[in-house]
């Protein structure tokens, strides 16, 4: 069988904001959820493991937010640098980056503003910016004129 991409996952620290988030703002819709207990504990690479894991789908994009209680989520909520080496953003496309931007910020997320970048691509102006979701995942709006 060929490799095929299967989803996104994500750490959160509150399911049910990040869950509206990522519907609410960019088109998500709630799919499977599933508890994950110590059978996948080896996998995870941690000693136990109590996760809700809440799958989240728009057409072929899937995205499975973990939301751990055993052991307990941790780290900063401060976005990344986008050099940092790992995953740096997800990046979507929208009719209008200012409006989505706002509804992210609405929704417990937070807009760059110094990310806000316009190119001129042959007469098409390119627009973009820089959001993060409520726990700090770089998160790009991006239209590209049509």
């Amino acid at each position: 069988m060929e490799p095929t991409f299967s989803h996104f996952g994500i750490c959160v620290s509150d399911l049910e904001r990040s869950v509206r988030f990522y519907c609410e703002a960019l088109g998500f819709e709630r799919a499977e959820s599933h508890p994950i207990g110590s059978e996948f504990a080896a996998l995870m690479d941690l000693p136990d493991v109590a996760v809700i894991s809440q799958f989240l789908r728009r057409e072929a994009t899937a995205i499975e937010l973990l939301a751990f209680s055993e052991p307990a989520p941790f780290g900063s909520t401060e976005r990344r640098a986008v050099n940092q080496l790992g995953l740096t953003h997800l990046s979507f496309r929208v009719a209008d980056v200012e409006a989505t931007a706002a509804r992210m910020v609405e929704l417990g997320g937070a807009r760059v503003a110094s990310s806000r970048t316009t190119i001129d691509f042959g007469g098409t102006p390119l627009e973009f910016v820089y959001c993060t979701d409520p726990d700090g995942t770089r998160v790009e709006l991006m239209d590209l004129g049509g």
